[in-house]
């Protein structure tokens, strides 16, 4: 008995569409996803900058005349000047050693990378005080040896490397690991040594990312505000960084310098955010031909 197949069109071809709301929910979706973004992320930033300027240029400048706003400028990109380095040397050795090799305490060394993320910045502070201020572990040997830890700039340096150390590690550790170890063996089979194969291979494959990390570390650092609030003690023109100097004008009833100050981090954000996109669209090209090379 022969059987008779009726041919498969076009229509019954064509594979299903995943998406089966209406065209009518899907626009109600994306309309609630754009009032949201509205109301949370551009309202409060065209806020910023409107009150920022709400008396004139001449008035915005002046609140970067200060010498207390200068101190805090200054403080700011020396915290981050110190911490992202210290954060870039550690997180790519972490990373080198948790995608590359396979050694006890791995496990453990991943989740203390993770511990900022699960901790509140005001308790990290909190924790620094304990150990390094003058009732503190640490406190009454510090005394004596005329060191300050807490209210001063190691403690604030000290508070924003634990709040952003795990940004660079984070960020590396996914993309070595995708990336694997071939290209290494092939390096080291050929003569070279370690070091070689990790600055003329490892670096080159993760360079994208590892800008990307760094971006979003020194963002981070600059604009921290519960870690650094703690173990700064608020000192005028010493130890306030520009979050911190914000909230004292604000509580001055100083608003317009305030929100002047305020729209300097703010546009660190949007360049911050503008510079991500960037390298995101070059990340993704790096991780498609990775994946193709392997």
């Amino acid at each position: 008995m022969s059987e008779t197949f009726a041919p498969v069109t076009m229509a019954e071809a064509r594979p299903a569409s995943v998406v089966t709301e209406g065209r009518w929910i899907r626009r109600i979706l994306i309309g609630i996803a754009i009032l949201f973004l509205a109301l949370f992320l551009v309202l409060p930033l065209v806020t910023v900058f409107a009150q920022a300027f709400a008396k004139g240029l001449n008035a915005y400048l002046a609140a970067f005349t200060e010498t207390d706003a200068h101190a805090a400028i200054r403080l700011t990109l020396l915290t981050a000047a110190i911490a992202v380095p210290f954060n870039l040397v550690f997180g790519i050795m972490a990373s080198w050693a948790i995608a590359k090799f396979e050694f006890w305490g791995k496990n453990l060394l991943v989740t203390l990378i993770d511990l900022p993320f699960s901790v509140s910045p005001v308790v990290s502070g909190l924790i620094y005080v304990l150990v390094f201020g003058a009732q503190g572990l640490a406190g009454p040997w510090l005394i004596d040896h005329d060191i300050q830890v807490i209210f001063a700039v190691p403690g604030i340096v000290l508070a924003t490397i634990f709040v952003t150390f795990p940004f660079v590690a984070r960020q590396l550790i996914p993309l070595m690991q995708e990336q694997g170890t071939a290209e290494e063996e092939a390096a080291l089979t050929l003569g070279a040594s370690g070091w070689h194969a990790f600055r003329t291979v490892t670096l080159p494959n993760i360079r994208w990312g590892l800008l990307y990390s760094v971006l979003l570390c020194n963002a981070r650092a600059m604009g921290e505000f519960g870690a650094v609030s703690v173990v700064s003690g608020h000192i005028r023109g010493l130890t306030n960084t520009l979050p911190l100097h914000v909230e004292i004008l604000y509580n001055e009833y100083n608003f317009v310098a305030s929100f002047a100050v305020a729209s300097l981090l703010a546009g660190l954000a949007l360049v911050t955010l503008l510079v991500k996109s960037l390298l995101e669209w070059r990340y993704a090209d790096e991780i498609a031909a990775g994946a193709r090379r392997h």
